[in-house]
């Protein structure tokens, strides 16, 4: 589709050497271009004057007092912009070497500003020119010392004379995202522009619309060549909210698309195994219980149900908080496949956590008649060779493991467990595990049932790392979603606080007392080793430390991801067996065993962690009766809004405001929600890694109402028309097809 269009090079004013310019943005052609989407638009009648800014900013300042920051506030990273004049600039410097610019800006109100920049201060000298305007973007700050706004090291703009004087009559202006490429290659914003409304103008008759007109209708969107005019040339931000709505779904329907095709591939093309959810001894194991399920284990289980009756392959994830329940909800679902004469098994990132899935499930169904196997790298020859006896037999009802359930007898041993007939899979922290490592397994499986045409075991996928809604629905679009969203009664809330280093004597002093009351702690620092790169707190070093000068007498164990396997394993043992009273440990206790004893985590230098993250340490207590406390302590300075360096006021603004999300809330997907609003898609569960796309429009952030509708509309439409063959869904094809590579084998696309 896009080949119609006409190459970027050979519009007037392009040429060969500007081409490539924009050949490092994927921007080939007219098309290209049309897609290259606006940051932000120049309205007079929108732009914040500096006096406005400058009472916003102070009514949103995060005073020093610690409860002034509520969850709410989470719009410090939302940009501001300005059009201003330089009104004067001078550098200062400091006795240690640093240096800084300020300029002084100003505007059409009575306020002045400041842009305040600690690199590249000569590139900034140059570019900035008294009386200029320039469109300033950035995130403001309101200095209270100083009584002064400032933006550090803001998006500048220069605005051109044709600009200024459009701006100054009323039209809205696009703001292009310029690179250092397109600048070095003599394209500016001006230009940009232009290009934009020649492509509009010469390509307007090959800009075709893909969706049929009820989609459109149904849903209140433009049509395509409507949408285009409204982002490059715009009458109203009316039109432009339209047209981003409109371009928004269009990318998030192609997407959904792909997941519903793969979706539709699974439930069409592969038949699953039928296991009888109505299982005796799933019975059994409920009436022995000596707690009653939570309503949301209760519906994952009606679910699991409907997967298992319906003769289709289960592809199912089950989210939920450390310690919600998944694993009780697993055992049933394994109880019902045994039931129905198959095998089953489960699978855990790390040893210590096969085994804790071992022993607990083991002691649940203690006297059922249900034998439970491990399968672990770390079992001498005999005992693994019995247990591949067991397995290939059929005796083993359940094998529980890590990777050695796909990689033989040893490490170097191409030998491959002989399975017989497995029907449900279950693998736990699936984050941990890689897409060619769960399709080996699933091989395995299939080739255990022994036929011509085996049939497709189900899967449950589990994670304790609560997944924003928006990002659950595009990273596992193609899954079918369960959530544990309720804790077991009995469970006390951890009582969780930030704490400041100058006060940490007095938290050793509780960790002391903890200790003589018979239970344990978590001490846990972000590095294995003392870095001279980084000014952060080491485990090993730290493990010295307290152990000869803070907790005398006490036994202090040591754990890190440095350490051989079997030694973490040993560690951990030996901390569950009561051997250590404290644990000095880095984030490799992430995904741990089970220490109901364990009532305090502290963890230090709590600022570089990510939200999410903290939920999970945090997760390693609290598993008992007794009262559990997280402390999270983080540096004196953060106490306060404004750091001891100028330059670090929106990093501590941002500290202040997760560490104390923590304080707020224990719900794991809240915090999960918290956690995309700091800090983007890309940095939860490394989705960059996951499929997740580089969507031009769409914000996962906010958008996941949109995302919604997109689904819907695509997973309706591959369920009526899943080859597009119809008509009035001939464009929709063809754009797919140019959108995704020929549709990767979806269908057939001769």
């Amino acid at each position: 589709m896009s080949s119609q269009f006409t190459p970027i090079q050979f519009l007037k004013g392009v040429g060969p050497k500007r081409a490539e310019a924009f050949h490092a943005l994927k921007i080939h052609t007219t098309m290209d271009l049309l897609q290259y989407v606006p940051r932000a638009y120049l309205d007079r009648s929108t732009i914040f004057s500096l006096s406005d800014l400058a009472e916003r900013c102070r009514k949103q300042t995060l005073f020093s007092s610690e409860t002034d920051i509520t969850l709410a506030d989470v719009n410090f990273r939302n940009e501001a912009t300005v059009i201003v004049r330089i009104k004067s600039l001078h550098r200062r410097e400091f006795a240690n070497g640093r240096k800084m610019l300020i300029a002084v800006i100003k505007d059409e109100s009575s306020q002045t500003a400041e842009l305040v920049f600690f690199q590249q201060i000569q590139y900034y000298e140059r570019l900035l020119k008294e009386e200029q305007l320039y469109v300033v973007s950035g995130s403001p700050e309101f200095e209270e010392r100083y009584r002064k706004l400032q933006f550090h090291h803001p998006a500048i703009e220069k605005v051109n004379e044709e600009d200024e004087e459009l701006y100054s009559k009323g039209v809205i202006l696009p703001q292009y995202p310029m690179t250092k490429e397109l600048k070095n290659a003599g394209v500016w914003m001006a230009l940009v522009r232009r290009l934009a409304i020649t492509a509009l103008e010469t390509e307007h008759e090959k800009i075709r619309e893909v969706f049929p007109a009820e989609i459109l209708n149904r849903n209140n969107l433009p049509d395509r060549k409507t949408a285009f005019y409204a982002l490059h040339a715009p009458n109203n931000l009316r039109e432009i909210g339209e047209a981003r709505k409109r371009m928004k779904f269009e990318e998030l329907f192609f997407f959904e698309m792909v997941l519903a095709l793969r979706k539709r591939g699974t439930k069409v093309k592969e038949q699953g195994v039928f296991v009888e959810p109505k299982s005796a001894k799933a019975r059994q194991l409920l009436d022995r219980l000596p707690f009653e399920l939570t309503g949301a284990q209760k519906k994952v289980l009606n679910e699991i149900a409907e997967d298992f009756r319906s003769g289709k392959p289960m592809n199912r994830l089950l989210q939920g908080d450390v310690g919600s329940g998944k694993t009780i909800v697993s055992v049933f679902a394994m109880l019902m496949a045994i039931e129905s004469g198959y095998q089953t098994l489960i699978m855990a990132p790390t040893e210590i956590l096969a085994e804790q899935h071992y022993r607990s499930i083991t002691a649940l169904l203690e006297g059922m008649d249900v034998n439970v196997v491990q399968l672990v790298g770390g079992q001498k020859k005999k005992v693994r060779t019995a247990v591949n006896n067991e397995i290939s037999s059929g005796k083993a009802h359940i094998i529980v493991g890590t990777h050695a359930l796909f990689s033989g007898m040893s490490n170097k041993s191409e030998t491959l467990i002989e399975y017989n007939k497995i029907g449900l899979m279950v693998i736990d922290e699936q984050h941990r595990f890689g897409v060619e490592q769960r399709a080996k397994l699933r091989s395995l499986a299939m080739k255990s049932h022994k036929t011509d045409e085996p049939p497709v075991p189900h899967i449950l996928v589990m994670s304790a790392t609560p997944i924003p809604r928006t990002l659950s629905m595009t990273l596992y679009g193609d899954l079918d979603v369960s959530i544990i969203n309720e804790m077991p009664k009995n469970r006390k809330p951890i009582k969780t606080k930030v704490i400041f280093e100058s006060d940490l004597h007095k938290y050793f002093e509780f960790i002391k007392q903890e200790v003589h009351k018979g239970r344990q702690a978590y001490i846990v620092y972000p590095l294995v080793e003392q870095s001279e790169k980084m000014e952060l707190k080491s485990a090993t070093e730290h493990h010295e430390f307290l152990s000869n000068n803070v907790f005398q007498g006490m036994k202090v164990g040591l754990l890190h991801g440095q350490m051989l396997w079997y030694e973490k394993d040993d560690a951990m043992k030996a901390f569950k067996d009561r051997g250590y009273d404290i644990m000095v440990a880095t984030t490799v206790v992430e995904v741990g065993i089970d220490i109901p004893n364990a009532t305090v985590m502290l963890i230090e230098n709590a600022e570089r962690f990510g939200l999410s993250q903290l939920h999970q340490l945090r997760g390693r207590v609290g598993r008992g009766a007794e009262q559990s406390y997280c402390y999270l302590a983080t540096k004196d300075h953060f106490r306060y809004h404004i750091g001891k360096k100028p330059e670090e006021l929106s990093s501590a603004r941002a500290t202040v405001l997760r560490l104390k999300t923590m304080e707020d809330t224990t719900d794991g997907f809240q915090i999960a929600e918290v956690d995309l609003k700091l800090r983007g898609p890309g940095d939860i569960l490394g989705t960059r890694q996951s499929g997740l796309p580089e969507f031009r429009y769409t914000d996962l952030i906010s958008d996941g109402d949109i995302v919604s509708i997109a689904r819907k509309e695509a997973f309706a439409l591959i369920e009526q028309d899943p080859h597009l063959r119809k008509p009035e869904h001939r464009e929709l094809r063809s754009a797919f097809l140019d959108e995704y590579s020929a549709g990767h084998g979806f269908f057939d696309v001769a």
